[in-house]
């Protein structure tokens, strides 16, 4: 089993979200975070002069999946959450060892 952590931009969430249903992904963990990459944040202009923003608002996105399923949510990910600007986000994954639903204790791919 595979922990894929996606941060991305977010109004790309709904987006994100609705591709993954698609791909019949539909648990997902989503925590609001804040962080900066290599465009180090953004430069506002108000009317008495501009300041640096280095930690931009995202969402951090966590699925864990069947291994065998890891680079179909990585696509469908990458595909959706794209602009093509700085910033669109990352993408990390992790092996799982164990998962238990807490319900049934299921474990493994049959707890997902």
């Amino acid at each position: 089993m595979k922990k894929i952590e996606a941060i991305i931009r977010e109004e790309k969430l709904d987006d994100v979200k609705s591709a993954l249903e698609a791909k019949g992904f539909l648990g997902m963990t989503v925590t609001e975070v804040s962080g900066r990459g290599r465009q180090k944040g953004i430069r506002l202009q108000w009317r008495v002069g501009s300041y640096q923003v280095d930690l931009l608002p995202k969402l951090k996105l966590e699925v864990v999946v069947d291994d065998k399923d890891s680079e179909s949510v990585v696509d469908a990910i990458c595909e959706t959450a794209c602009t093509g600007k700085a910033g669109d986000g990352k993408i990390f994954i992790y092996p799982m060892a164990e998962v238990v639903r807490v319900r049934t204790r299921e474990r493994g791919v049959e707890a997902i």
